[in-house]
């Protein structure tokens, strides 16, 4: 079967985003460069010893699957999901820098208002305001700032959904993942599963990676009747050329194709919150396994070499991800999170703790890995995973 990465390339998806992070890197990195966000001197008040933090991203193309799930069922109460994968994806990157008080969040939604309607403009909207009272009521501090609705039909066939967020904290708070050295645990708390206070069963997919997965996993029923969902310059082989239709179910899964791809993103929110509130100082580093998956980790700490070789089993979406496409290990981890989708780099002593948090909130928990020292000769950070006796390297 051809090269994945050529699969990728052909739908206009790049997995390492090398070309941005050329010109990204070599910008002001802040007051902490080595953090996973970066962190400005203290704009919104003026106090020396607050900073600010901003981070702005979305859903992705999981909008899209929102938009058949909803053409083909009439249930819009989907797009509230959507709204929760937005957020997620700001407010996690923000756990990571320890940010989760005083932050605002205000969301864009572009639309094709014929293909879009008020319903599910609607549910979006509900969806946003619910999940931030369930923040609430957990006792996590965000609030809506509002947003703002454009209809650019020439834009997008269908809906995208992105969202801001921004945040005052205390520069003595700040999670500074340049902390991120050899000899410590890395504890993966993981992606499927449900929480204590999620609603349903999570299939682990968070919002990355769904353009391939889309693709790969759905039939050609969706390129015949939703041409709006897909770009007309990639070639037909590459566009839903899958086996599934969205209510079929998942193979070892409780969940629907459908159901699974569009789980909502998980937020570890609580669980950072009291990692932090418990290890202070003792919490070396944060990582969400976002762009980049299993190798985001390579960004964070100097010299160091980080050694994955305990991983979850994959759960079933990925694993059925792969056998419908032919990816490779390789590009699965570099893609997508595989089973945890935050990584607690702390003390090797500390692990046990770090678990039983993550399990308090009926998460499973375990050390997937460990630190060691950089075994290239310029010290670069580098990455190794070894799972049933293959070993991918990165880096």
């Amino acid at each position: 079967m051809e090269g994945s990465q050529n699969r990728y390339n052909q739908r206009g998806v790049s997995s390492s985003k090398e070309e941005v992070h050329r010109v990204v890197d070599r910008m002001d990195r802040g007051l902490f460069p080595g953090a996973f966000c970066k962190i400005t001197p203290d704009a919104l008040t003026g106090r020396d010893d607050f900073c600010n933090v901003i981070h702005s991203d979305g859903a992705g193309t999981k909008s899209i699957l929102g938009y058949l799930w909803y053409r083909e069922t009439g249930d819009a109460s989907i797009f509230k999901g959507i709204a929760q994968d937005s957020l997620v994806m700001n407010l996690d990157d923000l756990a990571c820098v320890g940010s989760w008080e005083r932050v605002m969040v205000s969301s864009t939604v572009n639309r094709n208002a014929r293909n879009f309607p008020a319903d599910a403009l609607a549910a979006l909207i509900e969806g946003t305001e619910e999940f931030l009272q369930s923040l609430r009521d957990l006792g996590i501090s965000v609030l809506s700032g509002g947003g703002e609705t454009a209809d650019v039909g020439d834009l997008t066939g269908t809906v995208a959904v992105d969202s801001c967020a921004v945040a005052v904290m205390e520069r003595d708070r700040v999670i500074d993942n340049s902390r991120i050295c050899p000899g410590l645990a890395i504890v993966g708390l993981s992606s499927s599963g449900q929480a204590s206070y999620e609603k349903i069963e999570n299939s682990g997919i968070g919002s990355n990676g769904l353009t391939s997965a889309r693709h790969e996993l759905l039939s050609k029923h969706y390129f015949e009747q939703y041409p709006e969902t897909y770009d007309s310059k990639t070639p037909e082989e590459y566009i839903y050329c899958g086996p599934y239709r969205m209510a079929d179910p998942l193979p070892c899964s409780s969940l629907s194709v459908g159901q699974a791809l569009l789980s909502p993103t998980r937020t570890y929110l609580p669980v950072a919150k009291a990692m932090a509130e418990e290890l202070g100082d003792q919490l070396k580093g944060l990582v969400h396994c976002s762009g980049g998956g299993q190798t985001k980790c390579m960004r964070f700490g100097t010299g160091v070499h980080h050694v994955k070789d305990n991983l979850f089993v994959p759960p079933p979406l990925f694993a059925e991800i792969q056998k419908a496409s032919g990816t490779t290990d390789e590009e699965m981890h570099q893609v997508y999170n595989m089973g945890h989708r935050l990584e607690a780099y702390c003390p090797p002593e500390h692990a046990d703790r770090v678990i039983e948090i993550s399990k308090s909130f009926e998460i499973d928990a375990q050390v997937v890995g460990q630190t060691e020292a950089s075994l290239r000769p310029d010290q670069a950070n580098h990455v190794t995973i070894r799972r049933d006796g293959v070993e991918l390297t990165y880096g």
